[in-house]
């Protein structure tokens, strides 16, 4: 009986289709209680849908014998996906018009290109002549961004720099930015006195507290200064705001009548006072401490934070604005964002000991802290009248 039923039974294929929109893995678990052979053909598809068939056959061979074939077939079905691939953004070259000189500000500026991967490219002038470039040049002008050595360069060309964001202006100080948001401080510089102090030894004494005072003819002869410098010119500026055009241009004249030196710029100013060739020179504070770095504690000369308050004793920032007519803005913004940074920031206080304006970033141990000096209350956006500054020296023949 068993011998005519294993003869007559035949199974036949069992066909079940399982569709599903997500990724499925079919597991078969078959209990056969003969010895069997399986064989399993499996292809496993991920991240697409699939489409499996599950087949299965039970062929009765001979008797006794039972072969169970088990055949799974997965069909993969073509399925278009859309996904979102991060892809590296390229930047044009960064065109940065620097009023800030070379030896300052190159090391800070190469920081900035590594570590965002801009490329750059920089010309270097005096922060007026720059200035002047940039109106000359207009709508035709390559620049994204104007890096001034003080607001009076910046202001000069307010007009055709573009509005900046809540988001940068916020990084740095209110008064160190432009109150119209066109431009942001990068670093604080203090206006000194640099003055020799073999033939000084006791600046309290025998410095005056007010910069109006070296009209006195005892400075004949003893007096530096480099009126085409920007920070210079920046000081005289906030001398016509705190004192008036009238006293500015006397104490101009009365700096003319004592014959004093003139230098291209701070670094000379300050090396010709250690020398000798003069007892004082009116320059920006920093320029010192690198003298001092280099040189150390023999170098004769030191700073004097004129005490009385007046334009002598003013506080400049260096600082920067994107041009309207740049097509490169996404670039502009992130150097403006590296240079508030807290590594732009550092590099600032520790190799050009310029005061940090970022929060959190430690000033050089070499200088005094800015709210311990009496500096004068003024707007310095309001610095911004360079033309009418240059005319006055110009006046005065202080420039040529």
């Amino acid at each position: 009986m068993k011998k005519i039923l294993l003869s007559l039974i035949t199974i036949f294929s069992i066909v079940v289709i399982s569709c599903s929109s997500e990724t499925e893995i079919v597991e078969v678990v078959k209990e056969v209680p003969v010895e069997k052979e399986v064989i399993k053909e499996v292809e496993i598809i991920k991240e697409v849908p699939v489409e499996v068939i599950v087949e299965k056959e039970v062929i009765v061979e001979k008797e006794g014998e039972t072969k169970t074939v088990e055949v799974v077939k997965v069909i993969e079905r073509e399925v278009e996906v859309e996904k979102e691939v991060p892809v590296e953004k390229t930047y044009d070259t960064l065109v940065i018009y620097s009023g800030r000189g070379e030896s300052l500000v190159a090391p800070v500026i190469q920081q900035f290109s590594e570590a965002t991967g801009i490329p750059v490219e920089v010309k270097y002038g005096k922060t007026g002549a720059l200035a002047a470039t940039l109106l000359e040049e207009g709508s035709k002008s390559p620049a994204d961004i104007y890096f001034a050595q003080d607001p009076g360069g910046l202001g000069s060309v307010n007009t055709i720099l573009s509005s900046l964001s809540d988001e940068i202006i916020s990084l740095g100080p209110n008064w160190a930015n432009s109150p119209d948001n066109k431009w942001v401080g990068i670093s604080g510089r203090g206006r000194v006195v640099v003055y020799n102090n073999e033939a000084i030894t006791d600046p309290v004494t025998q410095l005056p507290d007010d910069i109006y005072d070296f009209v006195d003819s005892k400075w004949k002869d003893k007096i530096g200064w480099a009126p085409t410098n920007g920070s210079f010119q920046a000081m005289v500026t906030g001398m016509r705001v705190i004192w008036g055009e009238e006293k500015t241009e006397q104490w101009l004249e009365g700096i003319m009548a004592n014959n004093p030196k003139i230098y291209a710029k701070n670094t000379p100013t300050v090396a010709a006072t250690a020398a000798g060739e003069v007892e004082v020179g009116f320059v920006n504070h920093y320029y010192l401490h690198r003298f001092m770095a280099e040189e150390g504690e023999t170098f004769a000369a030191r700073n004097y934070f004129l005490p009385g308050g007046g334009p002598g004793s003013i506080v400049l920032v260096a600082g920067a604005g994107i041009l309207d007519v740049s097509d490169n803005k996404d670039a502009a913004e992130a150097f403006l964002k590296f240079m508030l940074s807290p590594a732009a920031q550092g590099y600032f206080a520790n190799q050009t000991y310029e005061y940090p304006l970022v929060d959190g970033v430690k000033k050089s141990r070499l200088l005094p802290d800015l709210d311990t000096l009496n500096t004068p209350d003024i707007d310095i956006s309001d610095l911004g009248d360079l033309e009418s500054t240059q005319e006055l020296l110009r006046k005065v023949g202080a420039l040529p």
